[in-house]
């Protein structure tokens, strides 16, 4: 089966969630056997030098890209409010992107095409216009939930209003490309759910995001001194919301009770005022290369969202790695956790501090967690497992 997979970014460094899920599917389908061409739109903001992307994978997954400049202009975003469109997505569209596309769909005859996220539909009249191939959309998220959680706890009055807007314009949206592709692929049971309330009925296929278990090596230090950290992408507005609310909501207690306690927090494009506050016991390194290295030596994986929808790439990683996770409810959505078990949730400043109470309290049990959290990734989330699961549906 010949597949194209668009990707509305360079899914390259693997270093944030979305471009694990990417890669990783694009690897796992084909492993199971598809042919695979990878054409993603190669943007301003994550921008990279296609001779970076590693030629092993340039060739087995035909890699392609496109320059696009998808950045917030303050111009664009106020001519927006005059449209039917949705900002949110129309900035991921220039003929140019859709010319090339245009050429790669005349000279190849592909089965699929796999649209990845909702940001990689604008080129859907493209592929219409110049292939028979059936259209899926991959879900990472039902966008629109995103924006409106962050709408909800929104304390600024005309950024709140100006979020439900968004949202609004973002579901109207999300509901037309529903009426336009073939086949979906959400990623989580939530999120089918949310697509089957939209009035989505035609078919899909609900497929968990999947890790290379030979990359997550499973070895448990049970003597090391017990830390917390965040590992998260600091441009994905959930994550800076959950993190300012942790440091202003949860840590200050935590810190009273436990003051040789230290906080760890990695991510991409971390925001000033957050490495500038100098929390206590709170070290801030920003961007880092390699998320197994920096994993390594800490146990306690914290995941304080409040919004966003979809899955948290970050917790299956850390539970690849046997770390304890504490997170939100809304932050474990959507992966099959049993709480107490595997994982350990909390979704209030006193809930936050009693796990880490007992984490800190009963070292033991905290490990004992991390290794039920790697059977878990074991029986349910191999990418090679996954690939076969979802090619077996298209080819249906």
């Amino acid at each position: 089966m010949k597949i194209l997979q668009i990707c509305h970014r360079v899914p390259y460094p693997p270093i944030d969630g979305g471009n694990i899920a990417m890669l990783n599917m694009a690897k796992s389908l084909s492993i199971a056997g598809a042919e695979v061409h990878l054409f993603a739109l190669n943007t301003l903001k994550h921008h990279l030098d296609p001779e970076k992307f590693p030629a092993d994978l340039r060739k087995s997954l035909h890699f392609q890209c496109a320059d696009i400049d998808t950045s917030i202009k303050i111009s664009g975003a106020f001519k927006n409010l005059f449209t039917n469109e949705s900002y949110n997505v129309v900035r991921f569209y220039s003929n140019a992107v859709a010319h090339k596309l245009k050429d790669l769909l005349i000279r190849e005859n592909f089965d699929l095409v796999q649209l990845e996220t909702l940001f990689s539909s604008p080129y859907i009249e493209t592929i219409k216009k110049h292939s028979t191939a059936k259209i899926c959309l991959r879900a990472h998220n039902a966008e629109h939930i995103i924006w409106e959680r962050l709408a909800a706890s929104e304390k600024n009055f005309p950024r709140k209003i100006y979020l439900k807007f968004l949202s609004k314009r973002l579901k109207r949206y999300e509901l037309e490309v529903l009426n336009k592709i073939d086949f979906l692929v959400p990623i989580t049971p939530v999120d089918e759910a949310v697509f089957r309330t939209l009035g989505y009925t035609k078919r899909l296929c609900c497929q968990p995001l999947g890790v290379d278990l030979e990359e997550y090596p499973f070895v448990q230090n049970t003597n090391q001194e017990l830390s917390l950290f965040h590992l998260g992408s600091m441009d994905w507005l959930p994550n800076v919301e959950g993190v300012e609310w942790f440091l202003k909501e949860c840590w200050p207690e935590i810190h009273t009770q436990f003051p040789g306690l230290k906080l760890n927090l990695a991510g991409r494009n971390f925001p000033e005022h957050i490495v500038n506050a100098h929390h206590p016991n709170v070290d801030c390194v920003g961007r880092i290369e390699d998320a197994n290295a920096y994993m390594s030596d800490k146990q306690i994986m914290i995941v304080p969202l409040l919004s966003g929808s979809g899955m948290r790439v970050k917790i299956i990683q850390g539970m690849a790695l046997g770390k304890t996770i504490i997170s939100t409810t809304i932050g474990a959505e959507g992966i099959q956790v049993s709480p107490g078990k595997n994982i350990l949730i909390a979704d209030t400043p006193q809930e936050f501090l009693r796990a880490v109470d007992h984490c800190l309290k009963n070292p033991e049990q905290c490990f004992q967690i991390g290794k039920a959290a790697r059977e878990l990734i074991e029986e349910n989330y191999s990418n090679v497992s996954i690939g076969k699961k979802l090619l077996k549906f298209y080819q249906s």
